[in-house]
């Protein structure tokens, strides 16, 4: 691809929020500047243009993006930034309001035009007011290349965009369109770059990872896809998020078992065990499909490590429905798992339905982390005295720091190692020799 580098068109800086899916249309954003002959940066001080990548999910997503966007309107009064940029998902599900009720933004682009943001940032520097693009939601997924942003050995893998599953509580659908898979052999050629990089650990991201190739290919195509990914001698790790859970088939068990490559570590998100709370979500699954599923992974794929998310205070959920869930949660010892209190989003199916008032939603998460807490202590300490491999992240200033197949990056901890002989981006064998505040200690064999 030609570029325009040789000659800066000014300086724009970005900040992203949200999910790994988000980051990854940050880092292509931030490609296509600097393609364009743009100095582009994480930072946001100095910037002639910042753009901020906003999430809305939950109202908690919501309220940090309306006060990132506002601490940035402070910065500008300052002289200290220049045009505001908002993209993402709440620029497309607030496309009026958002530049009429901030002033301070200077321009909004929608999830369907990640790919027009040079011309956008373009037309802000040029001072035009008002900036507005919105593109169409169920295009099929950009091709673009990236500034890797994350660690220099790991990286997100984005294999579709949008979501078809149609929760009731959730605004993904129409906000990030229907359900669209990259094919395989794009994604293989992305892959295949990123190693070349340095890249040695990929982390499969989409709404929905088990729905991948049903849209392009007919049948779910992501143990083909992973089969293709493995074929890549310089990557080490595949690392799988999102896994729908009626949708994990036994070929996608076995793919996973059989496959060194691919870590024995799957999230896949449940949001609650009851049946009657799983129909009022719009979940295709069941609280014996779920005690299956986990009970065939464990049995299947050796040193299983699962990771969940679970939603407190749903419509629906009572007394019996929520100690019902407390009850799986401490028989099955899930080993991660993040909750979240419900929260209502207007235009989804559940948000005209009786729910649990805001405190009782609450309070149940926060018994669900006591939970939780005691689960991730009893399966580290487990782990004392075993070695694992674990790649190499950094280092705090006593000790170096990483992650074994367990742990997955920025939301699952790490492991200090000490040794000698140990560097960044590199994978060492640890033996495991105790926990320190909650996190696991180990030493360089």
């Amino acid at each position: 691809m030609n570029s325009k580098r040789g000659k800066m068109a000014g300086k724009v800086g970005f900040m992203s929020l949200g999910c790994a899916k988000n980051l990854v249309n940050t880092e292509q954003m931030m490609f296509l500047l600097r393609e364009a002959g743009y100095e582009v940066a994480g930072e946001t001080e100095g910037a002639d243009a910042v753009v901020v990548n906003t999430c809305c999910f939950i109202e908690s997503a919501k309220t940090e993006a309306i006060e990132a966007i506002l601490m940035l309107g402070e910065e500008k009064a300052a002289g200290r930034v220049g045009k505001i940029v908002v993209a993402g998902c709440l620029a497309e599900r607030y496309k009026e309001e958002v530049i009429k009720e901030m002033p301070e933004i200077d321009a909004v682009i929608g999830v369907g035009s990640f790919g027009d943001i040079v011309g956008v940032v373009k037309s802000c520097l040029e001072g035009n007011k008002e900036v507005s693009l919105f593109g169409d939601i169920h295009a099929q997924a950009s091709e673009t290349g990236r500034i890797i942003t994350t660690s220099g050995a790991w990286a997100y893998l984005k294999i579709a965009e949008g979501c078809d599953n149609r929760c009731s509580y959730c605004v993904i659908p129409d906000i990030r369109g229907r359900y669209r898979s990259r094919t395989i052999g794009n994604i293989i050629n992305e892959a295949k770059e990123l190693t070349e990089r340095g890249i040695r650990e990929l982390i499969i991201v989409a709404q929905d990872v088990t729905r991948y190739g049903l849209d392009l290919y007919g049948e779910r195509s992501l143990p083909a896809l992973l089969s293709g990914l493995c074929d890549i001698e310089a990557l080490k790790w595949i690392r799988l998020h999102y896994l729908y859970p009626a949708d994990v088939s036994d070929e996608l068990i076995d793919t996973i078992a059989c496959n060194e490559k691919i870590l024995n570590y799957l999230d896949i998100p449940i949001q609650h065990i009851n049946d009657g709370i799983l129909q009022k979500m719009n979940r295709h699954d069941s609280k014996k499909g779920i005690g299956d599923l986990i009970k065939r992974s464990r049995e299947r794929i050796t040193g299983a490590v699962l990771r969940t998310t679970v939603i407190t205070g749903f419509p629906g959920e009572g007394e019996a429905e929520f100690e019902e869930l407390c009850e799986f949660l401490t028989e099955a010892k899930i080993e991660r798992a993040g909750v979240f209190p419900y929260s209502p989003e207007e235009g989804t199916a559940a948000y005209m339905m009786d729910r649990p008032d805001a405190d009782t939603a609450i309070r149940r998460a926060e018994v669900i982390s006591e939970i939780q807490s005691r689960v991730i202590d009893e399966f580290n300490l487990s782990r004392v005295g075993s070695v694992t491999t674990a790649l190499i992240e950094g280092f705090d200033g006593e000790r170096y720091f990483g992650r074994s197949y367990a742990e997955s990056p920025e939301i699952d901890g790490y492991i200090s190692v000490e040794g000698v002989g140990i560097r960044q981006d590199e994978f060492v064998e640890v033996r495991i020799a105790g926990v320190e505040n909650g996190e696991l200690v180990g030493v360089k064999i």
